[in-house]
């Protein structure tokens, strides 16, 4: 009867824990995610108007240097000071060049003189040809030396060439000199430059002209790109901005183009050469919103029917979207995209062969989105 019990109240207890385990609902697991990198489709309304870092740069500037070597007499000017056109700046000691003047004068003097009495001489059938001829040269050759001989003394006296602000003096008084050694940096910095290096992607996004088309269009072009800068504790403050040019080869280290663009200088407060500037652009007049588009050529994945499409990312659930799209010519791993995207769009670049209709994804970690290498499989 024990046994019966036991064996029983075994059974009952067996049967119970079975029982609990069935009755519980099993629990899901969670929604698998994707990791993917994502890219933003240019052309978007953030990218009409952009924001670069600039450096200021005089407009005009030069490396002044006398002519000819010799020692130092006077400096005028001191760093920073304003100057004017055909302002003396500084002085040699002219006095070997006077010597040397002098000489030449006597010679040249002396070869006129011959000459003249040669033109007498030889119309009287007096001299020869011959040494008429050498009289000539000689007078030729003495008035060369005695030109040159002037010319050295005045450029003894250097003088500024434009109307700008010394901004450096590379020597000091007394000090000899050579011909062609820098003794002052000028800048005129009533007009100031701001050079700016335009990235790749604006540069596509760009209208294209022609060269006769920039030939009649340039001040209207000019006109459309509105652009100002903006100063370090001045930024309530907004300067405008005139294109001057653009250069069309890229740098070989940035792969960025170099844009310069003009302004008057404050009066103000100083800005000066090798100061940092914001600068802000509005292109929308110059870009072409309608053109194509230019994305990595990974985002670019063949649907069912081989047709090419891209996955959009909803940025809101997460999820990804199939959009078809027509493309076009490649360019390094970027691909035009014609029809199909407007801008602005952010999709996948990087996980797309894995990726299903309505997939939940995650962006992918700024340090896992490494640049993909060229024998990675697509």
């Amino acid at each position: 009867m024990t046994g019966f019990s036991l064996r029983s109240l075994s059974g009952l207890l067996l049967f119970s824990l079975l029982a609990g385990c069935g009755g519980a609902e099993p629990v899901a697991p969670p929604p698998s995610t994707r990791p993917v990198k994502i890219f933003t489709v240019e052309g978007g309304r953030s990218d009409l108007v952009r924001t670069f870092p600039g450096r200021v740069d005089a407009s005009r500037r030069a490396e002044l240097a006398f002519r000819v070597p010799g020692q130092l007499q006077e400096i005028l000017v001191r760093e920073g000071d304003l100057v004017e056109a055909g302002e003396v700046l500084a002085r040699l000691d002219p006095a070997d060049y006077e010597v040397v003047l002098e000489d030449r004068q006597a010679s040249y003097d002396n070869a006129k003189r011959n000459f003249d009495r040669g033109k007498e001489l030889i119309e009287d059938g007096n001299i020869s040809r011959i040494d008429y001829d050498r009289m000539e040269a000689d007078f030729r050759s003495a008035s060369a030396a005695l030109s040159q001989a002037r010319l050295n003394l005045e450029y003894t006296v250097l003088t500024s060439p434009f109307r700008g602000r010394i901004a450096q003096r590379r020597v000091e008084n007394f000090e000899d000199v050579a011909a062609s050694q820098t003794v002052f940096w000028l800048q005129n910095i009533d007009k100031l430059h701001v050079v700016i290096d335009l990235p790749e992607s604006v540069m596509r996004s760009v209208r294209g002209s022609t060269r006769r088309d920039i030939d009649h269009r340039s001040d209207e072009t000019a006109s459309s790109v509105r652009a100002f800068a903006r100063f370090e504790g001045r930024s309530e403050r907004q300067f405008p901005l005139t294109p001057v040019e653009i250069a069309t080869q890229a740098d070989p280290q940035t792969q960025t183009f170099r844009a310069t663009l003009s302004m008057d200088a404050p009066t103000d407060f100083n800005v000066l050469p090798g100061m940092t500037a914001t600068v802000v652009l509005d292109l929308s007049a110059v870009v072409d919103r309608e053109g194509v588009k230019w994305v990595p050529v990974r985002a670019v994945q063949a649907d069912s029917g081989l047709q090419p499409r891209v996955w959009i990312l909803d940025s809101g659930t997460m999820t990804v979207s199939a959009r078809p799209v027509t493309i076009g010519r490649m360019s390094g791993r970027m691909i035009e995209v014609r029809e199909g995207l407007e801008g602005g769009e952010e999709i996948v670049a990087v996980g797309a062969p894995y990726l299903a209709e309505g997939m939940q994804v995650t962006r992918m970690a700024l340090s896992e989105q490494a640049m993909p290498r060229a024998d990675d499989p697509q």
